[in-house]
């Protein structure tokens, strides 16, 4: 199982957008020398909390600033664009990661980004898929492409840079609240991205999502890994439950603030108010994310995957339920104490521990036996040469 970072990214309107930027690319760094696989880059043009406007143009940055992590887009919001030009840009940049990107597409999730562009939001789903075959075609031939729809045309249409490797850039589609994206994962023999969350109604979906990839997959002669299954979670991950709780005094009640705002949902009625630790409690026990010590956020992780019959990814979100300091430390304290359990790369240090202290009293008296064989020849040899 691997570990890695959904960012979309969530900072607080308040906060200077340079100095979070900033951060994002500093954090980004860490993860890659802290071992997570994989950062994915959103995004949005609306709101004020999520404003990557473009997943490209942070994979860059971040390439320049790492050396393993896989850098991924998580999504291009593929109505927005031209598919020629989406295309483009992919090849372009996996020849300036040396083939670590990672390509998810989505419709687009905000309503009022398709309202400035005067797109019906209606149509978003369709004209991803229209974009989608595009784009495949285009980054999977030399070509010529010929598509025409009622937003796009490709006029025998070629890319003029083919992708770094070989065998090809890796794809996935995003999956919210509706079949739609298994289904597309499915039938293009794709990778998923699970981005609707984790509460009781995200988990509904989730328990029956792979069954839809595969199905959708068999239909269509593709072939699917679990692997390539990208699953998000809420996490705030501290020393202690108590100190979770208190870290995200910071900036939680503003993120669901946001969220009510742009997703509407039920973690707080309209007009309601609710302690931090009313709020802290509804998060844990709706299963829309965990906020607490690494024994309670390990089982979140774990129920994840026996929910889900098992995945390749857990990203956790990035966002601003904590300040800097307590957002760095939760990276490093995920990578310190959650990810071996899920990974297996202590497992053998345990097994070498247990099997030593199970032995450890004949080891004792070998040891003290040898100290005093030392002393002994030691002592010979010394009276030995006086002699």
């Amino acid at each position: 199982m691997r570990f890695g970072l959904f960012m979309p990214p969530y900072h607080n309107p308040r906060r200077s957008p340079a100095v979070a930027i900033e951060q994002d690319l500093r954090h980004i760094e860490a993860l890659d020398r802290l071992g997570y696989s994989q950062v994915w880059f959103g995004e949005h043009h609306s709101g004020g909390f999520e404003y990557i406007p473009s997943p490209e143009l942070m994979i860059a940055a971040a390439a320049q600033r790492t050396s393993r992590i896989e850098l991924c887009s998580g999504v291009i919001s593929l109505p927005y664009h031209h598919p020629l030009m989406v295309a483009d840009r992919i090849a372009f940049l996996d020849h300036m990661t040396r083939g670590r990107i990672r390509i998810g597409f989505g419709p687009g999730a905000l309503v009022a980004d398709s309202q400035m562009m005067g797109m019906d939001y209606n149509l978003l789903r369709p004209r991803m898929e229209e974009a989608l075959d595009a784009i495949i075609e285009l980054l999977g031939t030399p070509g010529p492409v010929h598509r025409k729809t009622d937003w796009f045309t490709l006029d025998d249409a070629r890319l003029q840079l083919q992708g770094y490797r070989p065998g090809g850039i890796p794809l996935a589609v995003a999956a919210a609240m509706s079949p739609s994206g298994p289904k597309l994962a499915g039938r293009h023999g794709l990778g998923l991205l699970s981005v609707g969350g984790t509460s009781a109604a995200a988990a509904e979906l989730l328990a029956k999502t792979w069954g839809i990839t595969e199905a959708e997959a068999a239909a269509h002669g593709q072939v699917v890994s679990r692997n390539e299954w990208a699953i998000v979670g809420n996490v705030h991950l501290a020393e202690s439950d108590e100190q979770a709780l208190e870290d995200t005094r910071f900036g939680l009640a503003d993120f669901m603030a946001y969220r009510h705002v742009t997703t509407p949902m039920q973690m707080i009625a309209p007009g309601e108010e609710v302690s931090h630790e009313e709020l802290v409690r509804r998060v844990n026990e709706s299963g829309y994310g965990c906020i607490g010590g690494p024994d309670r956020v390990a089982d979140y992780v774990r129920g994840l995957v026996e929910l889900t019959g098992g995945f390749g990814t857990f990203l956790l979100t990035a966002h601003d339920w904590a300040d800097t300091a307590a957002t760095t430390r939760q990276y490093e304290l995920f990578a310190d104490e959650i990810m071996p359990r899920f990974t297996g790369t202590t497992d053998s240090l345990s097994r070498s521990y247990a099997w030593t202290a199970e032995r450890k009293d004949g080891f004792s008296e070998r040891f003290h036996a040898g100290i005093h064989k030392a002393q002994a020849d030691y002592a010979a040899g010394r009276g030995g040469s006086a002699g």
